[in-house]
């Protein structure tokens, strides 16, 4: 039995703790200051950057890598607190188009800035990343693809 660890694994576990821990601190910040969920403010920033301030569930999905039902029901909560709302296309009765309100558009706002406030905070215990930032992200970028 080969129990040797291949740089790819040692690569993918890397990923996956980095993740973990990233997640978890960023979740634990938007929770407490914002009171949503790292998976919530992925949305609402989807929403944010549509193109046209307007996105169908689909693409909402694709964007942050949920299913279109999970999109309606991660919504819900969110339309009934009065962040997003929703309407039907005006061409296909079928499509259900989401958007953010004013009271949305200023928790993406405030998220935004606590996202930002985090991050820096991890990024200056870490100088390697800070110094080669741009290096970092297109490398993520890269690997996603």
């Amino acid at each position: 039995m080969n129990t040797q660890i291949t740089q790819e694994q040692e690569l993918s576990l890397a990923f996956a703790a980095a993740w973990h821990r990233l997640e978890k601190r960023l979740d634990s910040n938007l929770g407490a200051i914002r009171g949503i969920s790292l998976a919530e403010y992925r949305m609402l920033r989807a929403l944010a950057d549509a193109p046209s301030a307007w996105a169908s569930r689909v693409d909402l999905a694709q964007t942050v890598g949920l299913t279109p039902s999970g999109i309606t029901r991660a919504l819900r909560p969110m339309e009934k607190l009065g962040f997003v709302s929703t309407a039907k296309s005006k061409r296909d009765a079928r499509l259900a188009l989401t958007s953010l309100t004013p009271a949305g558009q200023e928790l993406v706002d405030d998220a935004s800035a606590v996202m930002n406030d985090t991050m820096k905070t991890l990024i200056e215990r870490s100088p390697g990343i800070q110094a080669r930032m741009d290096e970092m992200i297109a490398l993520l970028e890269d690997f996603g693809r």
